[in-house]
């Protein structure tokens, strides 16, 4: 039953090659580049097509052209196939054109050209394919929001590179860039193989890739914590505190993340890293200082507005004034170098360096 599958599967992408090699030849048609798809995206469970996955990136590196083409041939893939093997190599695939972090071809994806949010495999019962289905559907999910995500922030480094934004607004922006990314690691925290006959070596290698990724996540959540710090108010400091408080349960959480994936078998979370917890006791000193340096001012703006005149001794009158001072901190600008942070925290320690370093699946990077 199982050899049958192969061949059946096997001529299912012969005739897919076939197809491209008699299509007609446009200008925004690549048959290399589909030829490469559809092998990097085949129906053998067993193994990832490493090479022609390479072969994908340096055609997309090489022309922005080439993105419809990849948008064209994964989204006609995906919504012809029923296959949950074909699906998350479409996904792994399209992780690693993401990972690029090439603008002209980020900023332009933003949405999957496809939609797996109810995806189920079509070729076994669902007894033994449910847990295939959960997990395409958790990575479907997170992707969908971090292309998004990385379409939004190419766009706002875009619109700030030409006008200059005031300190209260690029803090404002950066918490909500962070809360953002906590968002996501949210969502690729679900991403779990759950099922009893999921210990596949593609769930691994798409596992191996997730991880890197999480890890890639909290780091950066991470450094804009500690470079927001210093630049917070009363206002932000509050929305800040809640920040870190959510990051460092979302440290305990990567952490048992990590003994799952060990247990499992992912060769990335070989090693679970130390996670510095970002201090919650500083961020609250830091609210706790600004509302007592704001009282003084409180009182004083109270006392010039409201001016007390005894005409008569038995009588007192009220005047309300409009003269109202103006602190220097409302002309506060945002200046990088003079806000710099001198002593960031380190992200994650272990006995090795302040990084861990992990081999990289082939399929996520280029």
């Amino acid at each position: 039953m199982k050899l049958w599958k192969r061949a059946a599967a096997a001529i299912k992408d012969r005739k897919s090659l076939l197809a491209v090699g008699l299509s007609r030849r446009t200008s925004y048609r690549n048959a290399d580049l589909e030829s490469a798809i559809i092998h990097a995206t085949s129906h053998d469970s067993s193994s990832v097509d490493y090479s022609n996955a390479h072969r994908v990136y340096k055609w997309i590196r090489a022309s922005p052209l080439n993105l419809k083409t990849l948008v064209n041939a994964l989204s006609t893939r995906v919504n012809h196939t029923r296959s949950w093997i074909v699906a998350l190599k479409s996904l792994m695939l399209l992780h690693g054109v993401l990972c690029c972090k090439l603008p002209s071809v980020v900023g332009e994806i933003r949405r999957l050209p496809f939609d797996l949010s109810l995806f189920t495999d079509g070729h076994s019962c669902l007894s033994k394919t449910w847990g295939f289905n959960i997990f395409v559907r958790a990575y479907y999910t997170f992707l969908h929001h971090y292309s998004l995500f990385l379409s939004d922030q190419i766009h706002r480094h875009r619109v700030s590179r030409r006008s200059s934004s005031e300190k209260a607004d690029f803090v404002v922006q950066e918490l909500d860039r962070i809360q953002k990314l906590q968002s996501l690691l949210d969502l690729i925290l679900q991403i779990r193989p759950i099922a009893d006959n999921m210990k596949k070596t593609l769930i691994l290698e798409a596992m191996d890739c997730v991880v890197i990724e999480s890890l890639n996540i909290y780091g950066r959540i991470c450094s804009g914590i500690i470079k927001i710090i210093p630049l917070a108010c009363k206002t932000e400091a509050v929305t800040l505190l809640k920040i870190v408080q959510k990051a460092s349960a979302q440290g305990e959480d990567l952490d048992i993340y990590f003994e799952f994936c060990k247990n499992f078998g992912v060769s990335n979370a070989r090693e679970t890293p130390q996670f510095v917890r970002i201090p919650e006791e500083e961020v609250e000193k830091i609210v706790k200082n600004i509302e007592e340096n704001e009282k003084p001012k409180k009182e004083e703006e109270e006392k010039k507005a409201i001016v007390v005149m005894e005409k008569n001794p038995k009588k007192l009158q009220t005047i309300i004034t409009d003269k109202w001072e103006v602190f220097e901190d409302d002309y506060c600008y945002f200046n990088s170098k003079e806000d710099e942070f001198q002593n960031p925290l380190p992200l994650m320690v272990s006995n090795q360096p302040l990084y861990i370093e992990y081999t990289m699946p082939d399929l996520i990077t280029f």
